[in-house]
């Protein structure tokens, strides 16, 4: 299966929501709720004992991305596409991480999430909150897991634009033993959208969080 086709299987699962609260972080959450090996027939691995906490990591850390057709995010007021019709924007620039496996121990992940936001023209009060997903695949292949979460966010008065770092202290990815690394997985993030956003975004059409600025 090449990585398009990953892509869009992916992008299928996003769901339609969105909504709104108060700004704070998001609580870490385990993402990965199946076996990383599960193709391979293997059982769910036990957390190793009498191991050296001060010993290195099995294997290297998961490759991180943002998928591109859902690192933006636009909430228009109505059906124009115009930066006068903007309520919100969105985008991720960047993930970083680090993670911790030894012996046969679950790879534990800990993100951060680089975002930046903006107030458009149309936005009705200074608070929004954007949805957003983790998701773990197997390199190369469909999505294992997927985990929402939520980045509520108030703007300054006055100001139209925000960024927010956003830290998911722990995301645990299964492995089947001690011989599956992880360089094996893939974490993937991107924002929660409708069909007609992904297309905005597939169409190339782009409005910054500074546009008009």
């Amino acid at each position: 299966m090449n990585k398009l086709s990953i892509a869009l299987a992916l992008l299928a699962l996003i769901s339609l929501s969105a909504c709104a609260s108060k700004q704070k972080k998001p609580a870490s959450v385990p993402v990965a709720t199946e076996e990383a090996s599960a193709d391979a027939g293997a059982t769910k691995p036990k957390r190793s004992k009498r191991v050296d906490p001060n010993a290195v990591n099995a294997g290297p850390c998961p490759a991180m991305g943002v998928l591109y057709d859902a690192s933006r995010v636009i909430e228009f007021e109505g059906a124009d596409e115009r930066f006068a019709s903007i309520a919100w924007t969105g985008e991720m620039r960047g993930v970083r991480g680090l993670c911790r496996y030894i012996g046969e121990d679950p790879i534990v992940m800990n993100l951060k999430l680089n975002l930046a936001f903006g107030r458009g023209p149309m936005a009705s009060g200074n608070k929004h909150t954007y949805r957003y997903w983790v998701a773990v695949t197997r390199k190369d292949r469909l999505p294992l897991s997927k985990q929402y979460f939520e980045a509520p966010v108030t703007f300054a008065r006055g100001e139209d634009r925000a960024v927010l770092d956003v830290e998911l202290e722990r995301i645990v990815i299964p492995r089947a033993n001690e011989n599956v690394a992880g360089g094996n997985f893939e974490i993937l993030v991107g924002f929660d959208l409708t069909p007609a956003q992904l297309t905005f975004n597939r169409d190339g059409k782009r409005f910054r969080v500074n546009a008009g600025q």
